[in-house]
């Protein structure tokens, strides 16, 4: 993924009004994140722990969604898997929602997706990030099928989201 700088992020997104876009919290450390290892970008809000954030490039421009997800919970021992980038955690999994883009959105439809809590997939499914004991399942398909697939499984939602 490119480096995004704070207004191109702000800019991308499909499912908020622009003075929501102007008032969430924006990562601070744009310029240290991992750009050539991240298929999209996403983070958690630390003054809203219920939201979170992705940005990710679609037709060479960004896109960006805001998402509702329930707080990390302690002591959570159920194992799930992100349908993202199909890595396993115990209690690493949210149940992500976003509301639909334009007058659906408005209505209160939203879309759902079983996202890795941290929304650090990409750093999973290239290894550079470990979920614990058992978390990447044995495959046969190769890093960059992988990495498709990732990049895939998040275009669909976002996807979803805009239509």
């Amino acid at each position: 993924m490119k480096s995004l700088t704070e207004q191109e992020i702000r800019a991308a997104f499909a499912n908020c009004t622009k003075g929501e876009a102007k008032r969430l919290s924006v990562p601070r450390d744009l310029a240290d994140r991992p750009w050539d290892d991240l298929d999209y970008l996403g983070w958690r809000d630390p003054q809203a722990p219920d939201r979170a954030y992705v940005v990710i490039e679609l037709d060479g421009r960004p896109r960006a969604l805001a998402l509702r997800c329930p707080s990390p919970a302690f002591g959570q021992m159920r194992r799930s898997m992100c349908s993202m980038c199909m890595t396993t955690h115990t209690g690493g999994v949210s149940l992500m929602v976003a509301p639909k883009a334009g007058k659906a959105g408005q209505q209160g439809n939203s879309v759902g997706a079983y996202i890795c809590s941290d929304l650090s997939c990409s750093l999973y499914v290239r290894g550079k990030k470990d979920a614990g004991v058992g978390a990447r399942l044995p495959e046969t398909i190769t890093l960059e099928e992988k990495i498709r697939r990732t990049v895939a499984n998040m275009s669909a939602f976002v996807a979803k989201v805009t239509a």
